[in-house]
């Protein structure tokens, strides 16, 4: 009897031994590579490749965040955060991370669905008016300034938002018509507000009927939008207050205070490969954090942050939705997350599914390269992007900050590739 008990002890220790590798609380520096399950000399392929990449003028700067359960193995600060000033980057810089804003206002969005706001197959209109009625665009005719639109042969839900399946594109072919040019999908430095920009999204028909294609674009801003109808607070502060300071993520805004102004590194362009890396000459991308009016909250590109505070969010879906001792979502909501909420459509030509929030790398990907099937993946427009592949309970993230940026693809792709080669 006695020898039962301990051994029943023993499988509970090892049990929640277990638990905690897999879900940790904390991220920990690993006491080398090897513990963390990669080859030390392979990781040195990272460095050098980034290194590289900088020396020659195709990144003005990288920082780089891997880590395997739980334990940092490669947290690293390459080349300028500012070229002219010969500025060297550290690891706490702040970068533009666009589009990764999208998972995090995907969670707050989430974290109402379990508070019994909505259901994920509401119509828009019910909670936005401006969504009823929603027209298919049929044709368009530039010179003559007309279209035809159709009746949608469904109203565009909040699942069509999370997925992008709604018909919601970034640029649309009547917005010159409609609204006299493009709508503010980065930034703004105008007085411009979330609740107007999703009211001229919804005049806008939409491109295909709701859940018929994958569309890229602005859905995630309505999305955002419908957090602060649902929550009564302003995007930012809901962000701040609900997923920021629980899970200690002190470096991430929508518009940097002051004191922290000097952090954000600077942003560079390189329309092709043929050209030298340039200050950008867009105004806007370069100082919508620390300049203009700061009051459009884009619940799809707005944020800026440290690689450090987005691994955190990265850490807490795999972790099933819990990170430094709070709970953001049940682990069955993330399970609801990361399955393919697309069908038979495809993510572009990557061959790989979405779910909510979230790229799914599958096993005939033609992006993920090693990534294990049912990773997850996105990046922002201004170069940084996240895997996590819960398989090798991982998480790799990278970052820079070039726009346009003909070494994209190669820069982020090469660091995955890197990362996978190292593990042991």
């Amino acid at each position: 009897m006695k020898k039962r008990l301990l051994l029943l002890a023993a499988c509970g220790w090892l049990t929640l031994l277990s638990f905690a590798q897999s879900h940790p609380r904390k991220f920990i520096t690993a006491a080398n590579a090897h513990a963390a399950g990669f080859s030390a000399d392979r990781l040195k392929r990272i460095d050098s490749f980034l290194q590289a990449t900088v020396s020659k003028g195709l990144a003005p700067n990288a920082v780089t965040f891997i880590a395997r359960n739980g334990q940092i193995v490669h947290y690293k600060a390459f080349g300028y955060s500012n070229l002219e000033r010969h500025k060297l980057l550290h690891k706490d810089a702040i970068f533009r991370i666009a589009s990764q804003t999208k998972l995090i206002t995907t969670i707050a969005l989430m974290m109402l669905y379990e508070e019994g706001k909505f259901f994920l197959d509401d119509p828009l209109s019910k909670y936005i008016p401006e969504f009823k009625d929603a027209k298919v665009l049929v044709s368009y005719n530039r010179e003559k300034s007309t279209y035809e639109t159709r009746p949608a042969v469904a109203p565009p839900t909040i699942r069509n938002l999370l997925s992008h399946t709604a018909g919601i594109p970034y640029e649309h072919p009547l917005d010159s018509l409609l609204f006299g040019g493009r709508l503010p999908g980065l930034n703004s430095l105008n007085n411009d507000k979330l609740e107007d920009v999703v009211k001229k999204i919804a005049r806008r028909p939409l491109l295909h009927d709701p859940g018929a294609q994958f569309t890229y674009g602005m859905s995630i801003d309505v999305a955002g939008r419908l957090v602060e109808i649902f929550s009564g607070m302003s995007l930012s502060d809901f962000f701040q207050q609900r997923i920021f300071k629980p899970l200690g993520m002190e470096d991430s805004y929508f518009y940097l205070p002051p004191a922290k102004a000097n952090r954000l590194v600077e942003l560079y362009a390189l329309p092709s490969l043929d050209s030298a890396l340039k200050l950008s000459d867009n105004l806007s991308n370069r100082t919508f954090a620390t300049s203009g009016v700061q009051t459009l909250y884009l619940g799809g590109a707005g944020l800026v942050g440290t690689i450090a505070d987005y691994a955190k969010v990265c850490q807490l879906i795999l972790n099933g939705g819990t990170f430094n001792g709070v709970r953001l979502l049940s682990r069955k909501t993330v399970d609801l997350m990361t399955r393919n909420q697309i069908g038979n459509n495809l993510v572009w030509d990557r061959n790989d599914k979405f779910g909510l929030g979230l790229q799914i790398i599958t096993a005939d990907t033609h992006y993920g390269d090693q990534a294990s099937p049912g990773s997850l993946t996105w990046g922002g427009a201004y170069c940084s992007e996240y895997t996590i592949d819960p398989k090798e309970n991982l998480i790799l993230l990278v970052y820079t900050n070039v726009l346009p940026y003909a070494y994209y693809g190669e820069f982020v792709r090469k660091f995955r590739i890197l990362t996978y080669q190292a593990i042991d």
